[in-house]
């Protein structure tokens, strides 16, 4: 019998008995021979290319999956069972003293139940190959496992494997898992297949190292990630206060929201002493339900809650589970929002605690996270601190600001004392941070209120343009707090008066809660009270009480000098006027002058040009006919082909050249006509004229026109004349002109349509309309053309701007258009188009007497 562990080879026992059977001839010898070993050859190179495939395979899937081991054990299982004859293969995963099935092949359903039912089959041991393998980090083959003691036998039987072969997976000495495969025979493993195993162990190995090593390579890629992130936020947070240096809410917005953010946490609070409560500065994620139980918690701290246990301990205080921590009490606004764990890092100043910064989330806090907050908690400390001697700085500047606004307003106040009073009051409320105010002005037996001012939402009762009711009566049963006003004469502060006087209709109408009126006397004589309320318990500080008392002395000093600021206010006002009536004049007269020296200055221009271009244009045109008589005259000459051929080449040249000197010459002339026509003003005399009559006037010269230029010409009129535009008074020649300029842009664009279109069914289009406006008469013309693009729309009423080609336009004619509706006539020019649809301008005169500097159209 063959012992474990014996190597076969395949061969050697049929060599043997054929030796032993006896000679044979050495013909059939030899060919059996070399039959045998033929056969043998090419079984193995068959295994060879079959194991060198499989090889290939699993390395090309190393190549495709280098972050998932996973591919790369299927392969190997299902290469191994089929080259190795095995009824079985499996992956074993060494992991904390514990195997796992990375991956099986035709693995037994009940050895399966077994390795889940046995703990030892499930633990590294000697009962089993795999578990040998690891332990002796060496291949293990069993040619025979019923024959080998230590093999567990109920496992082999339950599987149905007899020979088993296991290879270590070894990673820098140390067993990391095994590659294992069964047959059904009690018979040895080849060499050949082996060493196959130990390359698919290799191979296993790589895509472990290769996945760990992703795997590595991830969570540092995260940690920079994360770091980054902090690093960033910090950052934020800086350039945030670096921005921001006297405005807290932004860094405390962007502070929070980055710490919820990298904390993944939902919930986030900033909450700092304000007085004698804990003000909520910031918030992120909040529901109005949990401002709500924020507003409702005792102002005193306590265990119960992640704030209160910061202030306590004067620590950073993490929670992991609310739900389990059994000094938390706030179990009801746990079920509101749903969080588990908490943390809570003190804003510390000088040593002592004065707020918290508190998130809440789903899952405990790292200590990178915690850190994080901590450092976010020093920054906040920071603005605090900022914010606060800056506020301390802008109050004081405020309040001086404010008493010198008031005593501006007193200087300059009209008859009326309403602004003054109103001017004290916005001051005082905003100020003093109340949410509203009032001013009350005591009247013999009664306080009639002169003045409200709201900063927050308050009841219609008291909002600045409410009548009712305009005073409170003696005794004041209504408004306790107002009789004590009048009884001492006296500062009347009250810190809660829905403690103090629950009936007074301040809190039960208004639900104001601090209240503080300050007595305005003359000669110790109350003359009305300046009294401002907030809506939550807060008292109003020193300063602030001290500046109502200046506000109410300057109150009594402002009713003392109604008279003589009504005066100044009406001669103020005179002056005014005169002032505006004066400039308007200057503006006028500085228009006219500028007007009149432009058009001396082109008249001057078109003198001195006029001449040498009547020059140029008429002796171009003598060098045209010139040219043809030199082209005449050398017709009966004898000259050869060529030089007759570069004769009238160069005569047509020179004939081509004057004709465009004659052609831009004309041009020349009638820029400088437009010239001319551009710098007039009030052509003609200013005159009452009918408008529907200058529109007709207008239609038909230009239509004549264009029909004398271009006897082919047709297009469409249309006519809607307002019989209610009647006449204006104006400069009607002026007008014309304008309307001329208009109509044949018209006519221009809803041709050059048709050319486009080419289409024969198209119909040019121009309609003029009017219109009474009251006030001012509105006149419409509108063409079915080209349309016109923005770009242009922009510049089209620019001075020598035209998009027509070269000879056809001076680009003057819109300029002078507007100048005549705006400058001249004091209208305005507007412009809806829609490019390839239409173009519709507005004109809108004004009727009155008085031209005025108009503003560009729109």
């Amino acid at each position: 019998m063959r012992q474990r562990g014996d190597k076969v080879r395949p061969g050697k026992g049929r060599r043997q008995q054929r030796s032993k059977a006896g000679k044979l001839p050495a013909s059939v010898l030899s060919n059996d021979a070399l039959n045998y070993r033929l056969r043998q050859r090419t079984r193995e190179l068959n295994e060879a290319l079959q194991q060198q495939a499989a090889t290939s395979e699993v390395l090309s899937i190393i190549r495709k999956s280098p972050v998932d081991a996973q591919p790369v054990f299927e392969a190997i299982v299902e290469s191994a069972a089929r080259l190795c004859g095995a009824i079985f293969s499996v992956v074993y995963l060494h992991d904390n003293d514990r195997l796992r099935f990375a991956a099986t092949k035709n693995f037994s359903a009940t050895a399966l139940n077994q390795i889940k039912e046995r703990q030892d089959l499930r633990q590294i041991n000697r009962s089993f190959v795999g578990g040998r393998a690891i332990l002796d980090r060496a291949i293990v083959q069993i040619p025979d496992v019923l024959a080998d003691p230590e093999y567990s036998r109920e496992f082999a039987l339950a599987g149905g494997w007899r020979a088993v072969l296991a290879v270590p997976l070894l990673h820098e000495g140390k067993s990391v898992g095994a590659i294992t495969v069964g047959k059904a025979e009690p018979t040895a493993f080849s060499e050949q297949q082996i060493r196959l195993l130990q390359t698919f162990a290799d191979q296993a190995v790589i895509a472990i190292e290769n996945a760990r090593l992703f795997d590595e390579v991830q969570a540092r890629t995260r940690d920079l990630e994360t770091s980054l992130q902090q690093q960033t936020a910090t950052a934020d947070v800086l350039k945030v206060i670096s921005r921001s240096t006297f405005d807290l809410q932004p860094v405390l917005n962007t502070l929070l929201s980055s710490a919820c953010r990298l904390c993944e946490a939902d919930i986030g609070t900033v909450r700092y002493q304000d007085g004698s409560t804990y003000r909520l500065a910031a918030d992120y994620g909040c529901t109005p339900e949990w401002r709500d139980h924020l507003a409702r918690q005792s102002p005193k701290p306590d265990r119960g809650t992640i704030f209160g246990r910061t202030i306590v301990e004067g620590r950073t205080v993490h929670i992991p589970d609310v739900l389990v921590d059994p000094e938390f009490t706030r179990l009801a606004a746990q079920r509101l929002m749903g969080f588990r764990a908490a943390l809570g890092v003190p804003l510390i100043r000088e040593g002592r605690v004065f707020g918290v910064l508190s998130l809440l989330g789903r899952s405990s806090f790292t200590a990178k996270q915690i850190e994080l907050v901590e450092t976010f908690a020093d920054q906040a400390v920071i603005a605090i601190e900022n914010a606060r001697l800056f506020n301390e700085t802008r109050e004081a500047l405020e309040r001086q600001t404010a008493t010198s606004e008031v005593l501006q307003v007193i200087s300059s106040s009209p008859g009326g004392l309403g602004p003054v009073f109103e001017a004290m009051l916005e001051n005082a409320v905003r100020i003093c941070r109340a949410s509203f105010g009032t001013l009350l002005l005591y009247e013999g037996d009664r306080l009639r209120r002169v003045a409200r001012m709201a900063a927050q939402n308050v009841p219609q009762l008291y909002a600045p343009d409410q009548e009712t009711p305009p005073h409170f009566i003696a005794p004041f049963d209504g408004a306790p707090s107002l009789g004590r006003l009048v009884e001492t004469k006296a500062l009347v502060h009250i810190a809660d008066i829905a403690t103090e006087h629950p009936d007074d209709l301040i809190y039960k109408v208004a639900g104001a809660r601090t209240i503080l009126i300050v007595p305005m006397l003359k000669e110790s004589e109350l003359v009305g009270g300046f009294a401002v309320y907030r809506k939550e318990v807060q008292e109003f500080s020193d300063k602030q009480v001290e500046l109502l008392e200046n506000f109410a002395a300057q109150a009594v000093i402002a009713i003392e000098n109604t008279r003589l600021l009504k005066e100044l206010r009406q001669r103020t006002d005179d002056l005014s006027q005169s002032l505006d009536d004066l400039r308007t004049a200057q503006d006028r007269l500085v228009q006219t002058e500028k007007l009149a020296s432009l058009g001396q200055l082109t008249a001057g221009i078109a003198h001195e040009i006029k001449n040498p271009l009547n020059f140029v244009n008429n002796f171009a045109a003598l060098s045209v006919e010139l040219t043809d008589e030199l082209k005449g005259a050398l017709e009966p000459a004898a000259l050869d082909q060529t030089l007759r051929a570069d004769v009238d080449e160069i005569t047509g040249l020179l004939k081509d050249n004057l004709g465009k000197v004659v052609q831009h010459g004309k041009r020349a002339d009638s820029i400088v006509r437009n010239m001319l026509l551009h710098s007039r003003e009030g052509s003609g005399e200013r005159r009452s004229a009918e408008i529907n009559r200058l529109v007709e006037e207008s239609l038909s010269l230009a239509f004549h026109g264009a029909r004398a230029e271009k006897p082919g010409f047709t297009i469409t009129l249309r006519h809607d004349l307002d019989l209610n535009a009647g006449a204006l008074d104006l400069y009607p020649q002026e007008i014309i002109r304008a309307l001329l300029n208009l109509i044949s842009n018209g006519f221009y664009a809803a041709a050059r349509r048709k050319i486009e279109l080419n289409d024969d069914s198209f119909e040019p289009l121009l309609s003029a309309a009017t219109r009474d406006l009251g006030d001012a008469v509105e006149i419409r013309i509108r063409d079915n053309g080209t349309g016109i693009p923005p770009e242009v729309k922009e510049k089209m009423f620019n001075p020598f701007f035209t998009t027509k080609p070269s000879g056809e336009g001076t680009g003057l004619g819109l300029s002078m258009t507007h100048d005549i509706i705006v400058k001249q006539h004091g209208g305005r020019i507007d412009v809806e188009t829609e490019p390839g649809v239409f173009t519709e301008v507005i004109i809108t005169l004004p009727r009155g007497n008085v031209p005025v500097i108009g503003e560009k159209p729109e």
